[in-house]
């Protein structure tokens, strides 16, 4: 089964996220099929917080894949105009 789940990247103490689609079989900072955007829980200033790709994301939504609680939640709080 396809997942869209936070694969985690960055230094320690100081996360970064992607958001991508992959087999729900891989590890989470494993091999994955497509790169959706990104999540930067420290972003300060000019940064950007969240990038997503919603129509990327309802591809493999109506493809099948199921949504993790943390990317539903943050998908769902991005605004309509900022989703790249």
């Amino acid at each position: 089964m396809m997942k869209i789940r936070l694969a985690r990247a960055g230094a320690k103490k100081r996360p970064f996220y992607h958001v991508v689609a992959t087999d729900s079989r891989s590890s989470r900072d494993g091999k994955f099929v497509e790169r959706l955007g990104f999540y930067n829980p420290n972003a300060r200033g000019a940064e950007q917080k969240l990038v997503v790709d919603t129509a990327r994301i309802a591809y493999w939504q109506q493809n099948g894949a199921q949504v993790s609680e943390r990317v539903a939640y943050l998908v769902k709080s991005v605004p309509v105009a900022a989703a790249a």
